[in-house]
């Protein structure tokens, strides 16, 4: 658990789920109210667990991708669960 700790984690890695291979700002643009250094920060742990793979692109500026390893992958359905939950969670309640 605690490798999807806090409250970016499971969020960065869904974003990645979704949109494939991202450059950090279209990360940071999908990734509403987090900050550069705290996505920076989280990205860095995702990758040291081998959940996510950065790839320097040879560009110029340079460039960095991150996408899913085959390791992170391996999360979907579980993320998937965890959000499909909170919809029924939160249909549930604003229902009340």
């Amino acid at each position: 658990m605690s490798l999807l700790s806090g409250k970016w984690k499971v969020y960065i890695l869904g974003t990645l789920m979704h949109g494939g291979k991202m450059r950090f700002m279209d990360l940071k643009r999908e990734v509403e109210g987090i900050g550069t250094k705290m996505l920076s920060k989280e990205l860095q742990d995702l990758e040291a667990n081998h959940l996510i793979k950065r790839t320097v692109l040879n560009t110029k500026p340079i460039s960095v991708e991150y996408e899913l390893t085959q390791y992170g992958q391996t999360l979907e359905k579980v993320i998937k669960e965890i959000m499909d939950w909170g919809q029924e969670y939160r249909q549930t309640i604003y229902k009340e």
